[in-house]
């Protein structure tokens, strides 16, 4: 029988100023950017996802439709809800990116199928992505939450978190005051609501942060871990997946408490030195994770999967202008964020699922697409190709800030001279 935990006393008394920590994450980010250019669609099932926004398709279809009206981007918070696509006889291969909470209630959410979603709730309302206004109001509220509390770390388009140790309000009501503040200024500036969650460190600030949701704010201190944290189950420490939720379950640890229960060295016996002593700290609220307000990304990349799977001979046409112009998105990105990279790779996934990867790694450092679209083709050559395509994507590794390359006079901005047979048209003989 296993003997239960006992929770790490509270050092509240000796530390004048305690450690408070926020994870800040905006409310089904996607779903409530789109509320806000269509806001006849709140309270009613919204699923984001499937191909790229195609906004001159809708207002087309309206002025045929209604040619007595003008039909522009000012005006579409008056299109009709029955022009608005429905998932009812979705039969795509897309993927919900996110979904509003009253299309939640359906079981449906990110990453399910839209095909699925279709089955579970079909009157629910279809949009496309527009990655470019999710950047947009994601920058704003980053903007907004670095002008309060200056010391942020950026963990994604919709996700931040946020040193509020030293910062004036941190500290009162555990971090409540300043979290409100927080999310009035967004709401103010943007329209949109965020949850927060406050504690100690960043692994119980992230947990914190869903208890509430939407637009909530959560105080987790020292002493709540017993309540608050071991009741809940082992997924949500993150860090916990699907392989490793499941051996848990397997020697009967379902929650947070079993496994804090269990002794170090048979989590480490069990899963592994490293993996044994993170879980325990992590299952009694340890984690000594600083904000990192600059970090350097290890790579970048760009994919795409296909509404139908294409075939490397007979689409070839159709697939070599993607692989282009995904070539085209990671330079773009590189020279936008100012690095350069030297290895660069391929990912296919096949019409059974399977992924493969190749790379390369030049003796330059380069960001132009056209050297990165020569050496990703090369990667492709050595890639089978038998069978169709589901997804293609391109990807720069072993990044370097650009000016540092060029201080070290490793940086080219075009392709490598080619002579003879080899020199064909850089790639365009990959498929």
């Amino acid at each position: 029988m296993s003997q239960q935990p006992t929770a790490p006393p509270s050092s509240s008394q000796n530390s004048p100023r305690m450690r408070r920590i926020a994870h800040l994450d905006m409310d089904a980010f996607y779903a409530s950017v789109e509320l806000l250019r269509y806001p006849q669609l709140k309270g009613l099932p919204v699923v984001i996802g499937g191909g790229r926004r195609r906004e001159d398709d809708l207002l087309g279809r309206l002025r045929v439709a209604h040619p007595e009206q003008e039909w522009s981007s000012e005006h579409l918070h008056q299109i009709p809800l029955d022009f608005f696509p429905r998932l009812a006889g979705y039969t795509g291969r897309g993927v919900i990116t996110t979904a509003t909470y009253a299309a939640r209630q359906f079981g449906i959410g990110s990453a399910v199928g839209l095909m699925k979603a279709a089955k579970l709730c079909p009157q629910a309302i279809l949009l496309p992505v527009d990655f470019d206004q999710y950047r947009h109001y994601s920058r704003r509220f980053k903007a907004i939450v670095t002008d309060i509390a200056p010391l942020m770390e950026d963990r994604g388009i919709d996700e931040v978190y946020i040193d509020f140790t030293d910062v004036p309000g941190g500290q009162r009501e555990g971090g409540r005051v300043l979290a409100r503040l927080m999310q009035k200024a967004i709401f103010d500036d943007t329209g949109l609501t965020c949850s927060v969650g406050v504690a100690p460190n960043k692994l119980l600030a992230k947990m914190a942060s869903e208890f509430n949701k939407p637009n909530g704010i959560s105080i987790v201190q020292e002493d709540d871990l017993e309540t608050k944290i071991w009741p809940l189950a082992c997924r949500k420490i993150n860090g916990i997946g699907p392989k490793a939720d499941a051996k848990l379950k397997s020697h009967g640890i379902e929650t947070i408490g079993q496994l804090a229960a269990r002794e170090q060295q048979w989590l480490m016996d069990t899963f592994g030195e490293r993996t044994g002593a993170w879980l325990h700290a992590a299952s009694h609220g340890q984690d000594e994770r600083p904000v990192v307000t600059e970090s350097e990304p290890v790579s970048m990349s760009r994919e795409t999967t296909f509404d139908t799977d294409l075939h490397a001979v007979r689409d070839r046409a159709e697939l070599g202008a993607i692989f282009t112009k995904l070539c085209e998105q990671v330079a773009s990105d590189l020279q936008r964020k100012g690095y350069v990279g030297k290895t660069i790779g391929i990912k296919l996934r096949f019409d059974d699922f399977q992924i493969v990867t190749r790379d390369q790694t030049i003796d330059h450092f380069t960001a132009d697409a056209k050297v990165i679209r020569q050496f990703a083709g090369q990667c492709l050559k050595r890639a089978p190709l038998q069978k169709r395509l589901r997804l293609l994507g391109v990807r720069v590794g072993a990044l370097l800030k650009a000016e540092d390359a060029k201080a070290g006079e490793v940086f080219a901005s075009h392709p490598p001279t080619r002579h003879g047979a080899d020199a064909d048209d850089l790639t365009g003989q990959l498929f």
